[in-house]
């Protein structure tokens, strides 16, 4: 949260800032997977993702650290789905 607080401050102050580092923070390792850990906390664990998986699937099928390791090179290219299970 202190972050994104951080961030609407520097927008508000500056609307014609870019934030190029924004990029490398989302996609950190680090930040995946405390977020991967929140949803799988949380209620919306159950609801699948634009690519259909629930947190559930993604640990049972494909694991953490590989749909993690993947990630920034899919969302980079916009795509998100494309996971073949056994």
């Amino acid at each position: 949260m202190r972050t994104q607080a951080k961030l609407h401050c520097w927008a508000a102050a500056d609307p014609g800032r870019r934030f190029d580092d924004l990029f490398n923070l989302v996609h950190d390792p680090a930040t995946l997977i405390v977020a991967f850990e929140r949803v799988a906390g949380n209620r919306g664990a159950r609801t699948p993702g634009v690519d259909g998986l629930t947190a559930a699937d993604v640990e049972e099928r494909i694991g953490v650290p590989g749909f993690l390791d993947g990630l920034p090179n899919r969302v980079g290219r916009g795509r998100f789905g494309g996971w073949a299970f056994p």
